[in-house]
């Protein structure tokens, strides 16, 4: 399996932005995979943010953070961000990275597409 660490959590005031790194220890993140950032506020179930594949087009998103959010990926670093802007407070939750090894998934922000996650990074917004 392969290791993912999320950094770049905090706490923000509503309006304001932070940026949410997840890195790989195993995977290139120039094959064919598929990356996404869930999160999972207390008593909420785990949803789907974002999503991107290995190839960096046509990057998915759920509808509460299109136009706020972008996910994007260094394949020289293997590192995937997560730009959060214009923060809410129900964006509060912890994020979570995940990675799996195919370009080819039925719904992106689906949690069950994904084999390997990250021990997730808190975002408080106040």
């Amino acid at each position: 399996h392969v290791q993912l660490v999320e950094s770049g959590g905090g706490s923000v005031e509503a309006g304001g932005s932070l940026r949410l790194s997840c890195i790989s220890n195993g995977n290139p993140y120039s094959t064919n995979l598929c990356l996404a950032w869930f999160r999972q506020a207390p008593g909420k179930e785990r949803e789907g943010v974002a999503a991107i594949d290995s190839a960096g087009k046509n990057p998915t998103y759920t509808h509460s953070v299109a136009g706020r959010f972008t996910i994007s990926k260094d394949d020289a670093k293997d590192i995937v961000y997560l730009q959060m802007n214009s923060l809410k407070p129900e964006d509060t939750a912890m994020y979570y990275c995940a990675l799996v090894g195919t370009n080819v998934v039925a719904d992106p922000l689906d949690s069950y597409e994904y084999d390997d996650w990250g021990q997730g990074t808190q975002v408080t917004v106040s």
